[in-house]
């Protein structure tokens, strides 16, 4: 349990929504008041951080990742074609010898690394396709014992498909139970065309019963034809869904016509539903059967967000199957995406620090998030002085603060995160040998 946190005043902070320096007191866990630095003379009691114009954020969101596959680069061994193919044929492969241990030792130190660099809310898929769910059972262990350090978001992913085993659905429903909270599918990995589609229904239909969100791995591929998307966003509006629908990945509107793009994400627009693109991970792993022009299955970024669609950048994959690289750290993905975007313009960037922060609580629906009296005083500390800084040199973020207790300090690396008095040092190398 955290500890009764202490009056702090974090002094001369910048922020990105308001020019000038300005104080924040947390008080008993909360924003207590935000004013222009100097106006009033600081509490006795108050811990004073002189920021000395560091930029203040809320918490980073990472709207997409795997928890349960966390750091097992190279087990059974490296993904030597570096395909998305190649990463699901050896995860399957791998799960057969996970056990709710190893999950959650790896899961856990991941956690390390993301709240030292910031990450207040993870939402994370985990494979319901294994007999037992033990990474179902490690996770929702891993959510609870970390619940006052971060926010755990848990997406029930039949990651080999729905309706290729008759035990999946049932597994499915059985990891909702004892506590997922967001409905998941894969329905370009259901075998056929039609049997995506059903996916698309089943899973809708269950979220709207349950009344859960839903997230779909959806159409990640380079195929111009698939298009669950489309009916995904029908079903969303049939049954209500909204906001509590998410669509992640979305490569395949990278390979079709223009026409056909403008459609979906006008229908995207009109439901409301969330869009989570994987900069770090599509890029790697999309066009690879392509000589030139090479597809990279990035989502048209810069037309969703003028259709007003909320885009929410997931990190998805830290050394893993898929993914070789990544150290946790929701700048890079935010910095990837402007630049394989085409988000560099001076009105345009600042759309990618919004998204991996505002953006990321809106789709997880966070309560009680942001920059304001009377918030959760939930905030980053960055060593940078504004956006612009903070995505071109992704710095160190000096102080994390959860509910108005400082949990990681860091100048450099290693990081320390302090979680209850127990201080982990975390040092972001990984062996590769």
């Amino acid at each position: 349990m955290m500890k009764k946190a202490p009056e702090i005043l974090l002094q001369g902070a910048s922020l990105a929504s308001q020019a000038g320096f300005w104080d924040i007191i947390l008080k008993e866990g909360k924003i207590e008041s935000l004013r222009v630095s100097g106006t009033k003379a600081p509490s006795p009691e108050a811990k004073v951080f002189s920021l000395s114009g560091d930029l203040v954020i809320p918490p980073l969101v990472d709207s997409h990742f795997h928890l349960d596959s966390v750091f097992t680069y190279g087990e059974p061994r490296v993904n030597a074609s570096g395909t998305l193919k190649e990463g699901i044929a050896l995860w399957k492969e791998r799960k057969q010898t996970a056990t709710e241990t190893d999950v959650f030792q790896r899961a856990e130190n991941y956690l390390h690394w993301a709240i030292a660099q910031g990450i207040g809310a993870i939402r994370s898929h985990v494979d319901v396709s294994c007999p037992g769910l033990p990474g179902v059972r490690a996770l929702l262990a891993l959510r609870e014992k970390y619940q006052d350090w971060i926010t755990v978001q848990l997406v029930a992913f039949p990651q080999d498909g729905l309706l290729r085993d008759d035990e999946t659905l049932p597994r499915l429903r059985e990891a909702l139970d004892l506590g997922g909270e967001v409905v998941g599918g894969i329905p370009h990995g259901e075998g056929s065309y039609e049997k995506g589609q059903e996916s698309v229904r089943i899973l809708c239909r269950e979220a709207a019963e349950r009344g859960l969100r839903i997230d779909l791995h959806c159409d990640e591929t380079d195929d111009p034809a698939s298009d669950h998307l489309e009916l995904f966003c029908d079903e969303v509006a049939a049954l209500g869904l909204g906001a509590r629908a998410a669509g992640s990945h979305l490569c395949a509107l990278a390979s079709m016509e223009e026409e056909k793009i403008k459609r979906i994400i006008a229908k995207m627009a009109a439901v409301g539903m969330n869009a989570i693109p994987n900069p770090l991970i599509n890029l790697t792993l999309q066009g690879r059967q392509d000589f030139y022009p090479k597809r990279r299955g990035l989502m048209p970024l810069k037309e969703m967000l003028e259709a007003g669609i909320n885009v929410s950048p997931g990190h998805d994959c830290v050394l893993d199957p898929w993914y070789s690289f990544g150290q946790a750290d929701m700048l890079e993905v935010a910095s990837m995406a402007c630049h394989a975007g085409h988000l560099t313009g001076v009105e345009e960037f600042p759309q990618m620090m919004q998204a991996v922060t505002f953006g990321g609580a809106r789709t997880l629906g966070l309560a009680d998030y942001g920059i304001h009296e009377g918030a959760s005083a939930d905030l980053v500390v960055l060593g940078a002085k504004d956006v612009f800084s903070a995505l071109r040199l992704r710095p160190v973020r000096k102080y994390v603060f959860r509910r108005g207790q400082l949990i990681s300090q860091r100048e450099e690396v290693p990081a320390k995160v302090c979680l209850d008095g127990h201080q982990t040092v975390v040092d972001f190398a990984y062996p590769l040998a």
